[in-house]
């Protein structure tokens, strides 16, 4: 959760990018993570759950035009991320990753997990996950998303 996040900063005093003393870079990273719950969170855990969870536990497909309507939900929101906090800058919070720029990207993960390659059409965003993935070093990454990159083979 956000709140252990912010507590595992304060109390580890980890380094400054993360969790920035700048207020402004600061508000960045608490708007973001403010939003996330019901915009990125919200709709890509939705999409996760109607592609992969809900076939498995209903043991039946969804039909296709549900499957479309909860895409485009997300779509939505991919957008608004992209303009709204991306904007031009390599990390939400400006040229060093956050807290901010780590939840976004482990939220994203779950409709990728699901098969659905947000990242394909969106270079933007594809450059921004490559920034991030390589600020947290390319190997950590891959193992803490293996099980969420398989969750589609069930």
């Amino acid at each position: 959760s956000i709140a252990i996040l912010l507590y595992l900063v304060r109390k580890f005093k980890t380094p400054d990018h993360w969790y920035p003393s700048d207020l402004q870079k600061r508000a960045r990273v608490d708007e973001y993570l403010s939003w996330q719950h019901v915009n990125i969170r919200g709709k890509g855990s939705k999409l996760f759950l109607t592609k992969v969870l809900l076939p498995l536990l209903t043991g039946q497909p969804l039909p296709p035009e549900k499957l479309e309507g909860v895409t485009e939900e997300l779509n939505i929101v991919l957008k608004q991320f992209e303009e709204k906090f991306l904007q031009d800058k390599p990390f939400i919070a400006g040229s060093e990753i956050s807290l901010a720029d780590l939840v976004a990207l482990v939220e994203l993960m779950q409709p990728v997990g699901a098969g659905y390659d947000l990242f394909e059409e969106r270079p933007k965003l594809a450059e921004w996950r490559g920034r991030v993935e390589e600020a947290v070093g390319k190997q950590l990454f891959q193992e803490a998303h293996e099980g969420i990159l398989n969750a589609k083979n069930l």
